[in-house]
């Protein structure tokens, strides 16, 4: 008997510190972490640790950093509903870091590889994995526009709707990942799964919630 409610107390006990440690950390000390890597990054771009083609392992790596993020965020309300990890108080942070990572993805995109407006938008219009990643960053818009308290008070319950887009950025994000992969590649189909899974299991609690 014990063997079960001890480790359904273990479990708690576990659960509780997390939680209670999550509560003390500052979301500002999450920006902070997040975001150094982009100094590395910089780094080893200019002292020729990126490889002989630095600026596409920028944009690999600045993108990648920035589908993770969204997974993390993407993760939280599974984690709260099946393990009681309420990990909430992040999730605008880091839908933000998100955008903020996609924002300098695109910028050495656009920037530092393809260097003209007219061969951008040629791009945009010509390859599928372009289109679909800006039509992913334009979504992330009014994301990150609203991502505040003032949003969420002025907007109601409109707010929610705005931010079921999460899940349709999270979905364009894997497939821009998947396409631009050349080849059968494990790590971009892995992340497709991992995203559809996340979304997934939310549906029977959508469907319960509304029955209710």
């Amino acid at each position: 008997m014990c063997k079960f409610g001890c480790g359904s107390r273990m479990k708690k006990v576990v659960v509780d510190a997390i939680n209670w440690r999550a509560r003390k950390i500052p979301t500002w000390a999450v920006y902070i972490v997040c975001l150094m890597p982009v100094p590395y990054f910089l780094y080893l771009g200019m002292t020729g640790g990126l490889g002989r083609e630095p600026i596409n392992a920028l944009e690999h790596e600045l993108g990648a950093l920035a589908f993770k993020l969204l997974l993390m965020g993407l993760c939280i309300s599974p984690l709260r509903r099946f393990a009681g990890i309420n990990l909430v108080k992040f999730r605008r942070v880091l839908g933000l870091l998100a955008f903020s990572y996609v924002v300098l993805h695109l910028l050495v995109w656009a920037v530092l590889d393809v260097q003209a407006l007219d061969r951008i938008w040629a791009d945009i219009v010509k390859r599928p994995y372009i289109t679909i990643g800006m039509v992913a960053f334009v979504l992330m818009i009014p994301l990150a526009v609203t991502s505040n308290n003032t949003s969420v008070r002025t907007l109601g319950v409109m707010w929610r709707k705005v931010h079921m887009l999460t899940y349709l950025v999270n979905i364009l994000a894997a497939l821009h990942f998947v396409w631009l992969s050349k080849g059968f590649q494990f790590e971009p189909i892995a992340y497709l799964v991992v995203t559809v899974g996340l979304l997934m299991i939310r549906i029977p609690f959508k469907r319960k919630k509304a029955a209710t």
